[in-house]
C-alpha cells in the first residue's frame, strides 16, 4: 500500500513540478507525513518520523540538504494548493499578516488564504523584511495580481482586509479589477459625501455622536467611492469601507475570522511554526510552503471524515470541537499509527481516491469531496 502510494503520489509530482529531482518528489512526500504525525516543523523532531530505515541523524541532514539546496517553484506550490479547493463556487479571499520573534531574528509573513464555503486554503506568501512593520501596497498587489492570474478575478466574489490593508492606491486596484471588497478603516480616516449638493467631511466619531450605528451607501473613503458602514462598540469603533451593499458590510467582515483560524491551525492548534529555529528567510519561505501543503491536505481530510463517517461534535458555545485540519491530522495520524491496516480503511479508501483523481485531471480541476 505504501509502495503503491508513492509510486502515485511522485506521478502527481511530475505533473506539479513544484521541485524537479525525482529524489526530492520523493522527500516532500515523506517531509510534509513526518510533519503531520509530529505535528512539528523542528528538523530534529521530523528526522525521528521521516524514514525508519535510517537512523535520525542521517534524516536530520537529508533535511538540511533539502532547506539549504532545494529550490521550490511557489507557483506550482500554489497549483497544488489550489486543486484542494471545490469544482465551483465564488471564493473569498483573506489577507493579513502574522508576526512572532525568535531571538533577534523577526518573522513577518504576508499572506492571502481562499475561503469557499467550509474550508480555508493558503496560496501565496512573502516575508518582510522590514522589522514587524506593515506591508505596503505593492506588496499586497503582487501577491493578489498572482491570485487573480490562477483563479480569475471573476471566481474572487469579495475581499477581505484588516486595518492595516488601505489606501487610495490599493483600494483603488481592487475597484479596478472588479472585486467586491470589505476592509476595516481607522476612525482617523475621514469620509466624504454629498449632502445636499454640498461635500462634507467628518470623522466616524463625528458621525457616531448622536447613534450607535451609521450607514452610508454613497460616500468616499481614501479617495475611493462605495459604502460605509460604522457602530460603536464599547471600547472601539467598527468602521468598515467597501464596494458590497452597506448593510451587508458586518456580516461580510465576520468571515475575516477564518484567516486567523488559519494561523492558528499551523501554530499552536496544529504544526506549531513559531517553534522553528530557521532565520534566513528563503528556508523560512519553504518551510511555510510544506507546512500549508501539509495543512491543506489534513484540512480536506477532516471535512471528507466530518461529512461522510462522523460528524465533528459541537460544544456547548456552539463552536466544533476540533477544526477540519485538527480532525484531518488526527485521522492521518491515527492512519500511519496502524499502518493504514483493515481498521482503517477510510484513511487508505481516501488517500486512493485523492490520488486517482489528482491521475485523472490534467486540467487541474479542484478536488471533489468523496
Amino acid at each position: 500500500m505504501q509502495k503503491y502510494c508513492n509510486t502515485e503520489i511522485t506521478s502527481i509530482f511530475e505533473k506539479i513540478p513544484i521541485v524537479k529531482n525525482l529524489a526530492r518528489k520523493k522527500f516532500v512526500i515523506l517531509f510534509v507525513l513526518a510533519m503531520i504525525k509530529t505535528r512539528a516543523v523542528q528538523f530534529c523532531e521530523i528526522a525521528q518520523a521521516l524514514n525508519d530505515k535510517v537512523k535520525a541523524g542521517s534524516n536530520e541532514v537529508r533535511i538540511q540538504d533539502f532547506f539549504r539546496e532545494v529550490t521550490l517553484d511557489y507557483e506550482q506550490v500554489a497549483l497544488l494548493l489550489a486543486m484542494f479547493l471545490p469544482r465551483r463556487g465564488k471564493i473569498t479571499l483573506c489577507i493579513d499578516r502574522t508576526e512572532w520573534d525568535f531571538g533577534k531574528c523577526q518573522v513577518n509573513i504576508l499572506m492571502i488564504v481562499v475561503r469557499c464555503k467550509e474550508i480555508t486554503i493558503p496560496l501565496y506568501w512573502e516575508l518582510l523584511d522590514n522589522k514587524s512593520g506593515n506591508s505596503n501596497t505593492d506588496d499586497r498587489i503582487s501577491l493578489l495580481k498572482k491570485c487573480i492570474v490562477l483563479l480569475g478575478a471573476k471566481r474572487i466574489g469579495l475581499f477581505l482586509g484588516d486595518r492595516e490593508f488601505i489606501g487610495h492606491r490599493w483600494l483603488k486596484f481592487l475597484k479596478s479589477q472588479g472585486i467586491r471588497f470589505c476592509v476595516r478603516i481607522p476612525k482617523h480616516h475621514k469620509i466624504t459625501r454629498l449632502v445636499h449638493l454640498d461635500t462634507q467631511r467628518n470623522t466616524v466619531e463625528e458621525l457616531l455622536t448622536k447613534r450607535k450605528v451609521v450607514k452610508i451607501k454613497d460616500c468616499m473613503v481614501d479617495g475611493v467611492w462605495g459604502s460605509m458602514y460604522a457602530k460603536q462598540l464599547k471600547d472601539d469603533i467598527l468602521f468598515l469601507f467597501g464596494t458590497a451593499k452597506m448593510e451587508y458590510l458586518p456580516q461580510l467582515y465576520k468571515k475575516r475570522w477564518r484567516i486567523e483560524c488559519f494561523f492558528q491551525n499551523v501554530k499552536k492548534r496544529g504544526f506549531n511554526l513559531e517553534d522553528t529555529h530557521l532565520k534566513k528567510f528563503e528556508k523560512l519561505k519553504k518551510l511555510v510552503a510544506m507546512v500549508c501543503i501539509a495543512y491543506a491536505f489534513a484540512a480536506n481530510m477532516g471535512l471528507h471524515h466530518h461529512k461522510k463517517v462522523k460528524p465533528i461534535p459541537l460544544k456547548n458555545h456552539g463552536y466544533k470541537a476540533n477544526s477540519f485540519s485538527r480532525k484531518g491530522i488526527n485521522v492521518i495520524r491515527e492512519g500511519i499509527r496502524t499502518q493504514w491496516n483493515r481498521n482503517t480503511e477510510l484513511f487508505y479508501d481516501f488517500v486512493l481516491k485523492f490520488l486517482r483523481w489528482m491521475q485523472l485531471n490534467p486540467n487541474n480541476l479542484p478536488l471533489p469531496n468523496f
